[in-house]
């Protein structure tokens, strides 16, 4: 077994003919990694704290390998570990806990994508569960997350090839709703019409076309998530490399079983779902009462005793949290809309932008009349001064009405992060922040 301080994945695999190329290639993707033969070395190895997820190889693990996820899950609480198994997806493999089952060989990209997007889901339960508290000390009831039971929706977008359609059969015997779509513009109309668990885009002749609506849904904010599977011959120019860089979430071939690949769709679908609702139920926060009137983020007192939950949560999950703040620049616009009263009416709606902007984890509150502040779990520094600045850049694009007869204005912020460190305060670490915005100010 090797072991590195800063392994934020680690492989569970009796050899390295799958764990091998797999470790290499999420090394070079910046997913350093630490590879445990066996259950009691890869219980020793979550000693390293910076452990974010698991990857479990059932075929070298055996019978021993379906119970790695309930093993590594319990010995991690209460930090969440999403634990990914390489397999063929199977009913009864999802009662042995497993977030994701994957099918092998499991690209390096693709398995950095998927891993993305569950540690960000774990992440997100646990700041529900952090939430119900905060909420129930104020006679506030948050719902709990509920995965819809209805039957997976599943778009099929392509030319009506034989292959193709029979897979879209294999997907309906299993039990899912499939729409067909045989151009883009169809599928996208569709795809903005209802919502899909999944998107299955059938490469043929022409696998930049798929490889485009795979694009397009990922710099769509609502599509964003929703899982994508290239289904491409195995002789197509086409480099798996380049399909998951450019968004998509599986590659599948025709030569494969269609039932197979069907079970890869539908396991797709499932997190898919699981994901949804983590994020729906922290959504519906927003209509507790307990929030901000005019823009509704967490009001000042909310989020000062959210914090310090988030704080201690933080350290027992040994995760970072950094908070950042936002003030309204002082520049001569703002200084005149001020004066007539039109920051005031623009505050709102810059209050409702950041709320959107924010990550469904994140939680964003208003300070004061023109200060804004935001908890980010699992965040360090770096990236929560990147997040702030761009919320101030995209709110910053957008002209707010200055007045009858005066032109519009903009809206600028001076901007102070600061990482919550083990050892102080979550009150340092704010006034921290608060200071560094002042600064930027001056």
């Amino acid at each position: 077994m090797t072991t590195s301080v800063q392994a934020r994945v680690l492989i569970v695999a009796r050899d390295d003919s799958l764990a091998g190329p797999l470790a290499e290639g999420l090394d070079r993707l910046g997913w350093r990694t630490v590879t445990a033969r066996g259950p009691y070395a890869a219980l020793a190895a979550l000693a390293d704290l910076g452990v974010e997820a698991a990857i479990v190889d059932l075929a070298s693990g055996g019978h021993e390998a379906l119970t790695m996820a309930r093993r590594l899950k319990a010995a991690c609480a209460p930090r969440r570990l999403p634990v990914i198994a390489i397999g063929e997806p199977t009913a009864d493999l999802e009662t042995y806990d497993f977030d994701l089952i994957l099918a092998a060989p499991l690209h390096p990209s693709q398995a950095a994508l998927r891993m993305e997007t569950l540690v960000r889901t774990a992440v997100a339960e646990e700041e529900f569960e952090l939430r119900v508290e905060t909420f129930a000390d104020r006679g506030r009831r948050l719902d709990l997350p509920t995965t819809d039971s209805a039957p997976f929706h599943i778009l099929a977008i392509g030319e009506p090839a034989p292959q193709f359609l029979a897979l879209s059969n294999a997907l309906s015997r299993a039990g899912a709703e499939v729409v067909g779509a045989f151009t883009a513009y169809t599928a996208f109309d569709y795809l903005h019409e209802r919502p899909f668990d999944a998107v299955v885009l059938w490469a043929g002749d022409n696998s930049q076309e798929a490889l485009s609506i795979a694009a397009g849904m990922r710099r769509n904010t609502r599509l964003y998530h929703t899982p994508a599977l290239l289904y491409m011959r195995q002789e197509s120019y086409v480099t798996m490399s380049e399909a998951y860089h450019r968004g998509v979430s599986d590659v599948a071939s025709p030569e494969t079983p269609e039932t197979e690949t069907a079970k890869r769709v539908l396991e797709l679908a499932r997190s898919y779902r699981r994901q949804t609702a983590i994020r729906r139920a922290l959504e519906k926060a927003r209509a507790s009462g307990l929030m901000d009137p005019a823009t509704g983020l967490f009001t000042r007192d909310l989020f000062a005793a959210h914090l310090g939950r988030l704080a201690q949560a933080a350290r027992t999950r040994h995760r970072p949290l950094s908070v950042c703040v936002l003030k309204v620049a002082d520049k001569p616009d703002v200084t005149a809309a001020r004066g007539g009263g039109w920051l005031d009416r623009a505050v709102p709606q810059i209050g409702s932008m950041i709320g959107r902007l924010v990550r469904a984890e994140d939680t964003a509150a208003r300070l004061g009349p023109e200060v804004f502040a935001l908890a980010l779990p699992a965040t360090g520094q770096a990236a929560a001064r990147a997040a702030g600045e761009r919320i101030a850049a995209v709110i910053g694009c957008t002209a707010f009405e200055g007045g009858e007869g005066k032109p519009p204005f903009v809206v600028e912020f001076d901007i102070g992060v600061a990482e919550v460190g083990r050892a102080e305060s979550v009150v340092h670490a704010l006034e921290e922040a608060a200071a560094r915005a002042h600064k930027a100010a001056v």
